[in-house]
């Protein structure tokens, strides 16, 4: 166990590195802003198109995965709608709760984390993982918004899905790579070594944005991000590993894989979601602050459990 929380600390160091520079103003939310771009619109992407270029479809998908990390998610999720909505709160609310308790930081976290600590075998799982995440949950947070609020599903509400999730550069490298791999084409050396050049910015500079954005995360709340936080780090590893070890077997590497995804902390774009809503951003940030602080202890934790399974 002291093993692998040696080798997650750097992560975590990156991480913490990103946060004084933030906290400091040496790198203040303008520059934050623009390397998360950087990293969110061409790095991740070079990374995700060259893993998924040059892998064979049926290497990347198992449909049992998909399936196990849905349930097990869709399971947390709907727990936590169910507490919000014990304790009196509306549905746009509710649902912002929910996807703090069920959606981690794949893209930015763990795809390079994971990469790093379980060689780029683990790329595909961790692609199902976030494709099931953006594809699915993103699309019914905002369902529920809006939904919540005129009382209905519109077809603007349809519309606005749609054209997020086609705009998407992580859905659209994965699709864009997946689509090359299935025409048989080589990637050409050039174009091979920019991908690698490029994506090689990913991880660091991923980590770095991470800190840096928390610079300006608020602990207000702190109960509810707590319950938020034990939901995201304890319980949503928990039901996708009874899902993908014991209820719908899958292969033990990319379970493990599956279940570590799963023990991410909370999602940087669910704040984003909140704030452009206007629905609990401070909640979400202290979730987000929280659930991150936490997981350098957690994670740890967690990978070390299914690596002994």
């Amino acid at each position: 166990m002291v093993e692998i929380f040696l080798r997650t600390l750097p992560f975590f160091a990156i991480i913490g590195l990103g946060f004084m520079a933030g906290r400091t103003r040496f790198f203040p939310p303008q520059a934050t802003a623009y390397l998360t771009k950087f990293v969110f619109f061409f790095a991740l992407s070079a990374m995700l198109f060259r893993f998924s270029a040059t892998l064979p479809f049926d290497e990347i998908f198992n449909g049992r995965l998909v399936i196990g990390y849905l349930l097990g998610t869709t399971g947390v999720y709907a727990l936590a709608t169910l507490i919000a909505y014990l304790r009196g709160l509306d549905i746009p609310t509710a649902a912002v709760e929910a996807q703090c308790a069920a959606i981690g930081n794949v893209g930015f976290l763990g795809l390079p984390m994971l990469a790093l600590l379980f060689s780029e075998a683990a790329i595909g799982p961790v692609m199902l993982v976030l494709a099931t995440d953006l594809v699915v949950f993103s699309s019914l947070i905002v369902i529920l918004i809006n939904g919540g609020r005129d009382g209905r599903l519109s077809l603007g509400t349809i519309r606005l899905i749609g054209v997020g999730l086609l705009k998407n550069p992580m859905i659209l490298s994965i699709s864009a790579g997946l689509t090359w791999s299935a025409l048989g084409v080589p990637v050409p050396a050039p174009l091979t070594d920019f991908l690698t050049i490029l994506g090689g910015a990913a991880t660091p500079g991923a980590l770095f944005a991470i800190g840096a954005s928390l610079a300006d995360k608020s602990a207000e709340r702190i109960q509810i991000a707590g319950w938020l936080s034990f939901c995201k780090l304890v319980l949503h590893p928990l039901f996708v590993a009874v899902m993908v070890i014991w209820l719908i077997p899958v292969a033990p590497f990319p379970a493990m894989i599956a279940i570590a995804a799963a023990a991410l902390p909370v999602a940087g774009n669910v704040y984003m979601l909140a704030a452009h809503y206007g629905v609990a951003p401070q909640r979400v940030s202290a979730a987000i602050l929280l659930s991150t602080m936490v997981s350098i202890l957690t994670v740890p934790l967690v990978i070390g459990w299914v690596s002994a399974l």
